[in-house]
């Protein structure tokens, strides 16, 4: 009673000191014995909310608006202290296991894959000319590593790529195929966006399933922003065409947007110093997401080009441009096609193929339900439309034969709204139990001097075969005879005194060959802390604490 009494005592010193908490950590851990907790838990919606103070009128911060830790080393710099808010009291040697998620996904080496460079096939990395895909006989593995070598010519070690490309599901037929396709917002990343003039936040941003220009933000807004492609080789090309998907709102007057071809323009250099030529079509049929006819660009055969989508608005004037997709195409062979994508590590000189990787497509997406409030409505998930809603039976489907503990990382377009739009996210999937769940990162803590600091201590306690062990070898080792032949007896350490006691230095030995059997390849500095049952008057358990040093277990 006296103990309960003092803890709400020092509970009063919060009205009156001036670091009354730390106070109270420090005067906790130094009793004789204080308390010491143990505890796991995941993160919730609340807790990513807290983990930064902030006012009423601010917006959500990082945390509160993915429900994710950056890295790992974030979460290493924030959790401790929430964890002392979270547990005031508790004394040096507790320990708490946190689980959250990561940004990227978990666990965190999937952040590889979610951040891997990515290219798309064009029409002449494909074998057959004109073909925009790999015919069913043909060999895609070569042509992709040859793709590689191409697109990449001075990989890093340990670069990852991600390569997009289309393999026709039945025989092609005469049709058209693309030389350059652009679909947004996936492909924005390869584009050059160019600010003139303007508030930065306007201009061209991502929505979940096109980019659009718009100036107008509480009323119109002069801007000019430019959204450019990467360089396009038609040098070989003839009977070129163009088409864009598209849709213009509100334009008043129409010089304000514009379709522009430059042949001088180099990636990186001042827009305004190239020759631009505007692309001349009509900008009042497009009311609504609508694809054109194939417009003539046969003038631009043999070139080398960039297409630029020139966004502007005025302080009276502010139209809408939604783009969805734009493609230059001639004639070749067509038919239906399945999208996929590979991975590949550079590893020692050499590109290797990733397995256990999978890309969402268009096609995934929409199998998983295309009506509002699914994930095909705009081919990707989001906070309201969750992975792990529909991931679980989406591979269930796809894996019918998985088993046990077999791994897949799941790469997937999510839309996370504001200034990002969408971005690319992932997650390792296990199944187990016969069904597919996500991971979820977590980080150990321990308390050491009244401060939480990320804590790699395993708990372990002991079982018979543990006592039968230590007994057994320490049986006819010097200064342990008595000890071990009364361990061996009564299946317990005497730690009551007289002859057959084991004193602390004993237990250490005796816990160190414990763990140099349980855990014979620990690293250097992995920390334990033992239980073992004791004698001290009446039966108990007594907790011990190992670290490994220089190769050997000693008391921590």
């Amino acid at each position: 009673m006296k103990r309960i009494i003092y803890v709400f005592a020092l509970i009063g010193l919060i009205f009156t000191g001036c670091n009354p908490l730390e106070d109270i950590n420090n005067d906790l851990a130094d009793q004789d014995n204080p308390i010491i907790g143990s505890d796991a838990f995941t993160l919730t919606s609340d807790d990513y909310a807290a983990l930064v103070e902030q006012g009423d009128d601010e917006e959500p911060d990082y945390y509160e608006t993915f429900e994710a830790f950056s890295d790992m080393e974030d979460a290493k710099l924030i959790l401790p202290p929430f964890l002392a808010d979270r547990y005031p009291f508790w004394g040096d040697g507790s320990s708490v296991t946190v689980s959250f998620n990561l940004n990227d996904g978990n666990p965190e080496d999937v952040s590889s894959f979610v951040n891997a460079d990515t290219y798309n096939l064009e029409s002449d990395d494909y074998i057959t000319d004109l073909s925009n895909a790999f015919l069913p006989e043909e060999d895609a593995e070569t042509a992709l590593e040859s793709v590689l070598g191409v697109q990449f010519p001075s990989p890093t070690e340990g670069q990852v790529v991600r390569l997009g490309y289309n393999v026709f599901t039945g025989e092609p037929v005469a049709g058209f195929a693309n030389v350059f396709g652009a679909v947004f917002p996936e492909s924005t990343s390869n584009f050059e966006l160019v600010s003139v003039s303007g508030p930065d936040a306007l201009g061209w941003t991502e929505g979940s399933t096109n980019v659009q220009g718009s100036g107008f933000d509480d009323g119109a807004n002069a801007v000019e922003e430019w959204l450019v492609s990467p360089q396009i080789d038609l040098t070989t090309t003839s009977n070129l065409l163009f088409q864009i998907t598209q849709e213009i709102d509100f334009l008043g007057d129409e010089t304000l947007i514009d379709i522009l071809v430059s042949t001088d323009y180099t990636t990186g250099t001042d827009v305004m110093a190239a020759t631009w030529t505007a692309f001349s079509f009509d900008k009042t049929a497009f009311g609504d997401m609508t694809p054109s006819e194939d417009f003539d660009f046969s003038a631009y055969e043999g070139e080398t080009v960039h297409i630029g989508l020139k966004y502007s608005s005025t302080d009276s004037d502010s139209p809408r441009w939604r783009v969805e997709s734009f493609n230059l195409k001639v004639p070749g062979i067509s038919g239906d096609t399945e999208a996929r994508s590979a991975y590949f590590r550079y590893v020692e000189g050499e590109w290797e193929s990733v397995d256990g990787v999978y890309y969402l497509s268009t096609a995934d997406y929409d199998s998983m339900g295309e009506a509002s409030g699914q994930p095909g409505a705009f081919n990707n998930f989001s906070s309201s439309v969750l992975p792990s809603d529909y991931l679980p039976q989406f591979l269930s489907i796809n894996y019918p034969f998985a088993q046990e503990e077999d791994e897949i990382f799941m790469i997937y377009r999510f839309f996370a709204g504001g200034d990002l739009g969408t971005v690319t996210k992932g997650n390792l999937y296990t199944f187990t139990g016969g069904s597919w769940s996500p991971s979820i990162s977590s980080l150990q803590f321990g308390l050491e001097d009244g401060v939480w600091v990320p804590d790699n201590t395993i708990r372990y306690s002991l079982v018979g075969s543990d006592y039968t062990l230590v007994a057994t070898t320490l049986l006819e080792v010097e200064g342990f005879e008595a000890a071990a032949g009364n361990l061996d007896t009564f299946g317990n350490f005497n730690r009551q005194g007289g002859s057959t006691t084991w004193t602390d230095e004993m237990m250490i030995t005796a816990m160190g060959i414990v763990l140099d059997n349980l855990d014979p390849s620990a690293e250097e500095g992995q920390k334990y802390i033992v239980t073992a049952d004791i004698y001290n008057g009446s039966g108990g358990t007594e907790d011990f604490s190992l670290i490994k040093e220089g190769g050997e277990w000693v008391a921590n």
